[in-house]
C-alpha cells in the first residue's frame, strides 16, 4: 500500500535538496532504541554509550512510533540549504502550542499505550512547556550525540547532495527519484514511496525538499502535512564507509579471510563505486573487479544499485564491519 506525491508544473521546478543537523538529532535519538537501523553505526554506539546513559530520552520516545506520525514541529523541514542547528531549534522553540498539541496528540495515539502514561497527560495538559521542555531535550541530544561528529557527517550528506544534484542536472528529476532509492517509482507526475499504508498529498506547488539522512537508514520517510514543505527523507550513499578511517588497506586478517583482490575491492569501497572506478582506482583488470565484486555481494558484503546506465556498489553494514574490525 503507497504513499503518493501528485506533482504539478510549478512543483517540478520547485524541488530542492537540503541537510538538517536537527533531523539528524532526532533520527539519532530514534535509532538508539532500534536495533534494526544499527547495522551501519557499531563505532558510533560505542562512543556514545556514556553520553546517551546521561539522557532522559524517554519523552521523545514515546513520540517515536514505529509506524505512524511523528510531531512535524520536532523536526520541521530545513530552513535552508545549509541550516545550523542553532536556527533550526530555534523554529522548535516557536511552535504554536495549540498546533503542537495536535501534533503530539497524533503522534502519541499511533505510539500503543503512550496515551495512557502519565507523561503523555502531561504534555497534552500544557503544551506549552511540552515544547519548551522536548526542545531542551533535542538540544541536550544535539550537543552530547551529534555535535561530536557533525563535521564528518556533514560531510558525508553534503557528498550525496553534491552527486544527486549533478544527476539532477543530467537526467532530470523524473530520472533522479527512482535513483534515490529502489522503493521509489515515477511516472512522470506521481512520486509513489513503497511504504505501509495508504496516503496521498497533492504538492499544490510548494514542490519537493529531498533530503539525506545517515541515521534514517534503512527507511525512506515522506510526509509532513501542511503547513510543512513536503519532505522525503531517504539513506545517504556512502554509509558503508561513514565510521571507516579514509584510506584505510586491507588489514592481513581480512587478506587471508577473502584473499587479497577481494580483500582490496572491499576496503577500496569508501563510498560507493562503479566497477570502472574500482579498476581505476586499484589498478586492475575490470574483468577482475567485477569477478571479485559478484562473489563479495553474493557473499552479502556488498550492495549494487542501479544510476542510469552505472551500477554503483556499496559495502552492506556487515561488509563495513569487516572492513573496520568491528
Amino acid at each position: 500500500m503507497p504513499f503518493r506525491l501528485h506533482f504539478g508544473d510549478d512543483d517540478l521546478m520547485r524541488c530542492r535538496f537540503a541537510v538538517s543537523p536537527l533531523w539528524e538529532t532526532q533520527e539519532a535519538v530514534r535509532t538508539l532504541r532500534r536495533p534494526d537501523r544499527h547495522g551501519y553505526h557499531p563505532h558510533w554506539l560505542r562512543r556514545i554509550r556514556e553520553a546517551a546513559e546521561g539522557l532522559d530520552l524517554a519523552p521523545l520516545w514515546l513520540l517515536m512510533p514505529r509506524r505512524g506520525h511523528s510531531p512535524d514541529f520536532l523536526g520541521p523541514p530545513p530552513i535552508g540549504p545549509a541550516a545550523v542547528f542553532e536556527e533550526e531549534i530555534a523554529q522548535v522553540r516557536a511552535a504554536d502550542p495549540g498546533a503542537a498539541r495536535e501534533d503530539l496528540a497524533r503522534a502519541l495515539a499511533d505510539t500503543p499505550g503512550a496515551l495512557e502514561s502519565s507523561r503523555a497527560r502531561v504534555m497534552l495538559a500544557d503544551p506549552e512547556r511540552a515544547v519548551r521542555e522536548l526542545a531542551d531535550l533535542l538540544e541536550a541530544a544535539w550537543h552530547a550525540l551529534i555535535e561530536p561528529e557533525w563535521p564528518r557527517l556533514r560531510a558525508l550528506l553534503e557528498a550525496d547532495v553534491a552527486f544527486h544534484s549533478r544527476r539532477l542536472a543530467e537526467v532530470g528529476l523524473g530520472a533522479l527519484l527512482p535513483e534515490l532509492d529502489r522503493r521509489l517509482s515515477w511516472d512522470g507526475r506521481t512520486l509513489t514511496v513503497d511504504w505501509p499504508g495508504e496516503h496521498g498529498r497533492d504538492l499544490d506547488g510548494r514542490g519537493l525538499v529531498l533530503m539525506p539522512s545517515v541515521f534514517s537508514w534503512p527507511d525512506v520517510i515522506s510526509g509532513f502535512d501542511p503547513p510543512w514543505q513536503p519532505t522525503l527523507v531517504y539513506p545517504a550513499r556512502g554509509l558503508g564507509g561513514l565510521w571507516v578511517r579514509r584510506g584505510a588497506e586491507a588489514g592481513e586478517a581480512l587478506v587471508r579471510l577473502l584473499g587479497r583482490g577481494r580483500a582490496a575491492v572491499l576496503a577500496a569501497l569508501t563510498d560507493p563505486a562503479s566497477t570502472t572506478a574500482l579498476a581505476h582506482r586499484l589498478d586492475l583488470a575490470p574483468s577482475s573487479v567485477s569477478a571479485h565484486l559478484t562473489v563479495l555481494r553474493d557473499a552479502g558484503l556488498l550492495t549494487s544499485r542501479r544510476y542510469g546506465h552505472q551500477v554503483l556498489y556499496e559495502r552492506t553494514p556487515l561488509g563495513m564491519a569487516l572492513v573496520s574490525g568491528g
